[in-house]
């Protein structure tokens, strides 16, 4: 199955009943029905599929967050899909662990926690991101990648205060299916 496929099948399986997220999962299989060569590539000016996860401590109620180093805004580990990848859910959990370092990640059950559609600069017009969760082992050590300025954990009720509201939601969602 494709990459393409399997985000077609992800997507018209999401439920999630908040805020615009069944007018943003119909934007998304629109745009892939409209885009069915290259709607998962960076290539696709017109916006592409994203993959990203939260990683999360359930056990010491926090998450790591990356200092973006182009964005320069904390934000969950993410980002573009590659030829390599078999599934979004192997996205995902491919770029956590590439950016977190943190080797045994593993996504929390259930698929996908939110769907969220982000301008970027060009010359692609917006993300559309799909988020899971990853659960980190007990020991987890993180460890900066080169995309990253900073990683650092944030206990749940930190995030409001140096993320945007995108991961707030994001980590109130993930909270939600904990």
């Amino acid at each position: 199955m494709s990459l393409h496929d399997d985000a077609v099948l992800v997507l018209k399986a999401f439920e999630n009943q908040h805020e615009n997220q069944e007018e943003l999962r119909q934007y998304y299989l629109d745009h892939l029905s409209a885009h069915s060569e290259d709607g998962m590539w960076k290539a696709c000016t017109d916006g592409h599929v994203t993959a990203s996860a939260l990683v999360v401590d359930p056990s010491r109620g926090r998450v790591l967050l990356t200092l973006h180093k182009k964005l320069r805004m904390w934000l969950q580990m993410g980002g573009h899909c590659e030829p390599g990848d078999a599934s979004l859910a192997a996205a995902a959990l491919r770029e956590a662990t590439e950016e977190s370092g943190v080797p045994g990640l593993s996504l929390l059950p259930g698929g996908p926690i939110r769907l969220d559609r982000h301008p970027i600069p060009g010359p692609c017009t917006q993300h559309l991101d799909v988020q899971y969760a990853a659960l980190a082992p007990a020991d987890a050590v993180e460890s900066i990648s080169e995309e990253s300025l900073d990683l650092r954990w944030f206990a749940y009720d930190e995030v409001a205060g140096v993320a945007d509201e995108s991961v707030v939601r994001l980590v109130e969602a993930t909270r939600a299916r904990l």
